[in-house]
């Protein structure tokens, strides 16, 4: 069983993000067990900590070693990724040459209320990860747009051919972790 942690880029309390996100743990194959890791303790990132940490970050730093891969869900401010989940990026990749992020294998959901489902973040997000030496998913995609009808009352995916579509990506991404991962 390979462990995947979720990052979840909002932190709204009625976030549609985390409804994803909740989703998508539900959906999941047997094979992956994924986890909400929760970032918004962190401290903003500054480089002058890094001899003497806060302990939100070193927790995070060694939480985060322990998983296989992730899984980043992200709304779009302003066609890109929230300053939460930047800065939860930003932590995990220092100091210089200890990034927690290096080499496994990850992939991104967006998630908005727009009908384009989050584009500019889905690809900004990828551009950091590249950099930060995780090779995202390509195909499938996961742009959910919509996302206020996303679930039901019971906080299920409430649309059928999404409720496919994310289980087809979760899927593929089973097979792409056991590609990447070590």
């Amino acid at each position: 069983m390979k462990k995947i942690a979720m990052l979840v880029g909002s932190l709204r309390k009625e976030s549609f993000s985390r409804k994803a996100a909740e989703s998508l743990i539900a959906l999941a194959p047997e094979s992956l067990k994924l986890a909400i890791v929760e970032i918004a303790e962190l401290q903003m990132y500054n480089q002058d900590l890094d001899e003497n940490p806060p302990v939100t970050w070193t927790s995070f730093r060694d939480k985060i070693r322990e998983y296989d891969g992730f899984i980043f869900v992200t709304p779009e401010y302003n066609r890109s990724v929230p300053a939460v989940l930047k800065n939860a990026l930003d932590v995990g990749s220092r100091p210089y040459g200890k990034s927690v992020w290096n080499g496994k294998p990850g992939a991104v959901v967006s998630v908005s209320p727009g009908p384009i489902g989050g584009f500019g973040a889905n690809h900004h997000l990828r551009q950091t990860l590249a950099y930060l030496n995780v090779p995202a998913m390509a195909q499938p995609e996961a742009y959910v747009g919509g996302a206020a009808a996303l679930v039901d009352a019971e906080g299920r995916i409430a649309d059928e051919s999404r409720r496919l579509s994310l289980r087809k990506f979760l899927i593929e991404f089973e097979v792409w972790v056991g590609r990447n991962a070590d």
